[in-house]
């Protein structure tokens, strides 16, 4: 017998193979009970052990991958293939995509989440192995929505409960710019707009972490902050040919979507630079505009920290030097006019206006708050017909008490009424 087991039903050792049928069976020739019935090997380690197992429990079901899967993981792989990604990281992204897979949610969803899925996969195994790629880059190549591509991206995450680390702003920056097509002449460019790489990125980077010092990236999306950058550094390099040439143009000049925000992320980084530029003395007499600022980037950028604890003051800090020594708004305001005026008397020069004060470092949200439409007050007609609650009713109710010091008063009001007045 092959196997050496026995028959569960009159326990006899002497089981035959019958053949008889397209599937071979186990029969005890003692009493004719089929011990096993439809068996198939696997193409794994049972097959090698010789040992047999119904087709519910073998490894042909279970790993079976529906058309949609197959066509998924092979889009996985064909996308690490184009950004050129290690082995391990396709490796990593097929994993995920198989895991992903196997939720109800993901299987039922429309074709273009599922083609989304696939971008969500390979950007999740990047982040974890500080890969610099953009979401951008991945939905230009997928010719994806990047509304659908950042929900299923949060979704994965949520369902596999995975830790994705941020992308560095410096590796993004990296990322990004490299992708402008402005490094070498070409039909397109003319060789005045050609910019040495190196240069570029140095003092692309350098503006980016100005932006972040003052507030201008906390809580906004990168890309608009580093095309403004990017567009000021590049004009500040050789400004003589180049203060002319608008964003718009310099995006297409460059190959890249010009972001809808840029423009505005571009004006807060000049209005910063003009700030800063009013503490250096030699810039003072200049009067400086938005415009002629940017040749003077690269002496602002050099004094950068001096320049920005000059031109701006940390609110919160001014608040809690304030706290210990607080004095009512009179009396300081009455030290102040009076130091104002020794001091003048004691120099022998006119009396001027204070200068102003340095602008908080606050985010931009918090300086210009938007305008909130105040709520249209409900108009309420009264009919005589609502509803009267109980609180209201209690207040016409009174007490026995109430009620004899309303009559004695009452009765005190009349006998005073009755009485003549005196001639």
């Amino acid at each position: 017998m092959p196997g050496g087991g026995r028959c569960p039903e009159c326990g006899s050792a002497e089981l035959v193979e019958d053949s008889h049928y397209s599937q071979s069976q186990l029969v005890c020739s003692d009493c004719g009970c089929v011990v096993t019935e439809g068996t198939l090997t696997t193409t794994y380690s049972d097959e090698g052990h010789l040992r047999e197992v119904t087709y519910s429990r073998s490894t042909g079901e279970s790993e079976q991958a529906s058309r949609s899967q197959q066509r998924g993981l092979r889009r996985v792989r064909d996308l690490c293939r184009v950004l050129q990604l290690p082995p391990t990281f396709e490796d990593t992204a097929v994993a995920y995509y198989r895991q992903a897979y196997r939720h109800s949610g993901i299987r039922a969803a429309r074709l273009q989440k599922k083609e989304v899925l696939v971008g969500c996969c390979v950007l999740i195994t990047c982040r974890q192995h500080n890969w610099p790629l953009t979401m951008g880059t991945i939905c230009t190549l997928l010719y994806a929505d990047l509304d659908v591509f950042s929900s299923t991206y949060l979704q994965m995450v949520k369902l596999l409960g995975l830790d994705v680390p941020s992308l560095c702003l410096a590796d993004l920056v990296k990322t990004y710019c490299s992708s402008f097509k402005l490094f070498q002449a070409s039909a397109s460019v003319p060789a005045k707009y050609v910019e040495d790489k190196e240069k570029m990125l140095a003092r692309t980077l350098q503006l980016v972490e100005l932006a972040n010092e003052t507030w201008l990236v906390t809580g906004r999306h990168p890309l608009p902050v580093i095309t403004a950058a990017t567009f000021l550094a590049w004009q500040s390099l050789r400004p003589s040919g180049r203060l002319t040439c608008s964003l718009a143009r310099f995006c297409k000049l460059a190959s890249v979507d010009l972001p809808y925000p840029a423009s505005s992320r571009l004006q807060e980084l000049l209005a910063v630079l003009l700030r800063m530029a009013g503490q250096l003395a030699w810039l003072q007499v200049l009067k400086l505009d938005k415009r002629s600022v940017v040749k003077h980037i690269g002496d602002l950028l050099q004094h950068r920290h001096t320049l920005v604890r000059a031109a701006f003051r940390d609110g919160a800090a001014e608040a809690e030097a304030r706290e210990p020594g607080r004095q009512g708004p009179e009396q300081g305001q009455g030290e102040e006019a009076a130091a104002a005026a020794a001091a003048g008397s004691s120099s022998g020069l006119p009396q001027r206006k204070r200068p102003a004060s340095p602008v908080p470092l606050l985010p931009p949200c918090m300086l210009k708050p938007p305008k909130r439409i105040p709520p249209t007050p409900s108009v309420s007609t009264v009919t005589g017909d609502e509803d009267i609650s109980d609180s209201e009713i209690e207040q016409y109710l009174r007490t026995p008490q109430e009620v004899r010091e309303f009559q004695r008063a009452q009765a005190a009001s009349q006998a005073a009424g009755r009485v003549p007045n005196p001639p």
